[in-house]
């Protein structure tokens, strides 16, 4: 490898030009898994449904459509942690500064996903369908992107509210012999601890692609040593593992390796021709071949995160993102993907959205005729209803609602 590929950035682009250049392909390929992640969340108790839909169970050996959803969502975020950082980097911050928005960031997506995962009960005497609405208003207060002509203290005071209804949740649910869960941290905090795994990497490895392909390397290497018997357990956990950084390495995994692909698309000469194509294409040929050699000793399961699971859900997404980065950013068709454009810019808003619309569905008590979730028109009616969520952020965009962290 050359010293122009190993090295961020190449002297063709300079960093102030490169930190501004926007990949539409990434904010494609978060779109529609956005998308798919509010149509998988939905299916769940549709009749007559192919059973590959769904998530595979603890013990099962499959990987179901739903399955690949979330590992997605963790290589979009590795996917964009390079561009996000050296913009910052670029705009003037310094490391410190850099350093201090990676936690806050990482802070707000644990919080939000350990809120998401009490919601599942309730707090307390507080019915379920209450505690998601409160849970979901006092998110908004507290993490909206206010707009700047915003008077500082009235948005203080609307970030007060919003974290007064969050505590209180807490409190009410601990009084009334609930502690607040921590459990396995929520989605959206599994997306949180990754996060700050990849960003972390990505400043120690000085920006540099050789570095980044290092910790890729690497966080694959844990996921597959961590999963085996090869060093005994407590030994490894405690050296090893960092079991301070949960979520697992398989996990991190899948954002180091949207962050490889990240800064192999950074790369100008890569991109001449249909070099980054067939790069892509031969990664997801690695993958699928180290899925097939892992496969002889492990399952497939997201629920164990094992490593066949992350090998064949990257055989999926590196020539995904070579035919979105061909059709986007080479042919120039990013309007084909307009319908959905909200779900990549304002992802977070789309993700809590659902959990103000199902209890308020449940409350009013409205939904179709029963036999409208079954095969295809269930599935039809739960497309229909992520389009419809995307198009409700569309509208929310325009009223300068937005949850940013």
């Amino acid at each position: 490898m050359t010293q122009t590929q190993c090295s961020t950035p190449s002297p063709s682009l300079p960093n102030e030009r490169r930190s501004n250049v926007r990949v539409a392909s990434i904010d494609v390929m978060r779109s529609i898994t956005m998308l798919l992640m509010l149509f998988v969340n939905d299916i769940p108790g549709l009749k007559g449904v192919p059973h590959w839909m769904f998530h595979a169970a603890h013990d099962e050996d499959m990987l179901g459509f739903s399955d690949t959803i979330f590992p997605a969502f963790l290589f979009c975020v590795g996917l964009s942690i390079p561009f996000a950082i050296d913009h910052r980097l670029s705009r003037g911050d310094s490391q410190f500064q850099v350093l201090g928005h990676i936690f806050r960031r990482t802070f707000a997506l644990l919080a939000m996903g350990l809120f998401t995962l009490n919601g599942e009960r309730g707090a307390g005497g507080i019915d379920h369908k209450c505690y998601s609405l409160l849970m979901v208003a006092g998110l908004f207060l507290v993490w909206m992107d206010y707009a700047r002509n915003w008077n500082r203290w009235f948005v203080r005071l609307l970030q007060a509210v919003g974290a007064a209804i969050l505590v209180g949740l807490i409190l009410y649910s601990d009084i009334h012999g609930q502690p607040f869960r921590f459990g396995w941290w929520g989605i959206l905090g599994l997306i949180g601890w990754t996060y700050m795994v990849c960003a972390l990497a990505y400043l120690l490895a000085r920006r540099s692609l050789c570095g980044v392909l290092v910790a890729w390397i690497a966080g694959v290497l844990l996921c597959v040593v961590s999963n085996s018997s090869l060093i005994p357990h407590d030994w490894f956990s405690r050296i090893v593992l960092l079991p301070f950084v949960p979520a697992g390495w398989t996990g991190h995994a899948l954002g180091l390796s949207g962050m490889a692909a990240a800064m192999l698309m950074r790369q100008e000469s890569l991109r001449r021709g249909h070099r980054l194509l067939g790069l892509f294409v031969l990664l997801g040929l690695v993958m699928l071949a180290l899925g097939i050699v892992t496969h002889q000793h492990w399952i497939i399961s997201k629920i164990q995160a094992t490593p066949p699971w992350l090998f064949f859900c990257t055989t999926i997404f590196f020539p995904m993102l070579a035919l979105l980065y061909w059709l986007v950013d080479v042919r120039g068709k990013a309007s084909w993907f307009s319908l959905i454009a909200p779900a990549g810019t304002a992802t977070l808003t789309c993700y809590l959205l659902p959990y103000a619309w199902y209890p308020l569905r449940s409350m009013l008590g409205f939904h179709f005729p029963w036999s409208w979730y079954h095969g295809m028109p269930g599935l039809l009616l739960s497309l229909g209803y992520a389009l419809i969520v995307v198009q409700a952020v569309r509208l929310l965009l325009r009223l300068h609602v937005k949850v940013k962290v």
